[in-house]
Formats: structure tokens, sequence, C-alpha cells
């Protein structure tokens, strides 16, 4: 589990594991994380935490936050980044995400190696009791009618279209997907019940989608979108 270890003038006031899915820093008392100090707005930043990755958006705070001495407005958060928010100091320690990184793809794009194959290749069959695929249960006959439930979204597939990994293919299964180069241009790619949307996390320039900038909201993905991102243009896909 990813923690933060807070500290001021070097010296190391507490550790605070990221334990929630969203945990908020600033100056009132309702913060997860508050610290009392003028320098710190009353609701500073948060930090978007989905399985081994975390995400640090300032909200439009007064003095700004920074992280390893630049000022962001969303960072994709990487082990030992320092967060500083005036005199105080929140170090990010997340050794297992540190080791998840160090396959040759990953130093380039954030995707993991073994969700990735080439188009062409069939899907390896799953092993007797792996997870079972999403379907309508039949109705307990002597429950209620219950009002037919909406058809479950398609699976969604990135495949990269340039760059080393061309023909690659990323299944989008999980709840959030990211992608990108830290520290470049990060985006993430979030499964919803209504569709898949892409999100701009890090970096100046903005992801394209069919060759325009996505700004700062949500963006819906259709089938077939030509994504581009750190400089790799990729097809999104929704299985039949």
């Amino acid at each position: 589990m990813a923690k933060l270890i807070l500290s001021m003038d070097n010296l190391v006031l507490k550790e605070i594991p990221l334990n929630k899915e969203r945990t908020t820093l600033g100056r009132k008392a309702h913060n997860d994380i508050q610290i009392d100090n003028l320098a710190v707005s009353g609701e500073h930043a948060v930090i978007v935490s989905i399985l081994n990755d975390s995400f640090l958006e300032d909200l439009n705070s007064t003095n700004g936050t920074f992280v390893n001495g630049q000022q962001i407005k969303k960072h994709f958060l990487q082990n030992n980044d320092v967060i500083e928010l005036g005199k105080y100091r929140l170090k990010y320690i997340n050794e297992a995400a540190q080791s998840a990184t160090q396959a040759d793809f990953e130093k380039t794009m954030v995707l993991r190696p073994d969700m990735l194959r080439k188009a062409n290749e069939p899907a390896a069959a799953k092993p007797a009791g792996g997870a079972v695929p999403a379907v309508m249960a039949p109705p307990i006959q002597t429950a209620p009618a219950a009002v037919p439930a909406a058809p479950a979204l398609p699976f969604g597939a990135i495949q990269i279209l340039t760059g080393s990994n061309i023909g690659r293919r990323l299944e989008l299964t999980k709840s959030l997907t990211t992608l990108g180069k830290p520290g470049v241009q990060v985006a993430v790619i979030a499964r919803r019940p209504i569709g898949y949307f892409l999100t701009h996390v890090e970096g100046a320039r903005y992801p394209l989608v069919n060759g325009m900038a996505i700004h700062t909201q949500a963006h819906e993905l259709k089938d077939h979108d030509v994504l581009e991102l750190a400089g790799v243009k990729m097809e999104f896909s929704l299985k039949a």
C-alpha cells in the first residue's frame, strides 16, 4: 500500500497510509490530512488512488501545489515524489508500483506488458475456475419480477498504431487504465457503466482524440476513435 511521510524542516511528523480512494489535504479540519498552516488552503489538494496508481490534483489553492519543485495542476505520482505544501513536505512511497514498472515497455508507456498481445494473436483460454463472464442470471421464480437490467457494457481495447510496440493490444478490463509517459503526458481511461472515458492527468499538452485535444473534461470514447498520447497513436475499439 502506498503511503505519505509528512515532514517539516527535515523532521518527520507522521506516516499516512493511502488506504482510501480519495485523500484530501488542506487546512480545514474535515480534510483527511489536515495541515494547520496559513500557507495551506482550506481545501488544498486531493490524492485519488486506484489500485497501485495515485494521482495528485491541486484544488485551485491560493499558493499552489508543488511536486519535486515544479508547480502542478494534476500529477501522476511516482515512488519518492515529494509534494510541497508551504513549509511541509509529503514524500510519496509506493515500492510496489516501482517494482511493477521495471519492464522495458513500461519505461515508455504506463501499460502492463502481460496485458498486451499482438492484435492477430488469439486470446489465451481462461483456466478452469477462472473469472466468469458477466451474464444475466435467470430470475428466481419465487421472487417478484424485476425491471430488466440495461445490457452490460462491452469491454474495450486499445491497439498501438505507432512506435516500438506497434500492433500490441491492451484489453481495458480494469475500472481505470493509465496511459502515457510520467513527467511528459499521462491520461487515464475509466470504464463506467455508460461507457469509456479518457481524462487528462499530467502534462502541458492534452491528449488528442481523432486529432482534437480533449481539454480538462472527461471525454467519452467511441468505437474506432484514434488517440494520440505522449507521441504514440492508438485505436480504441469495443468488442462486438
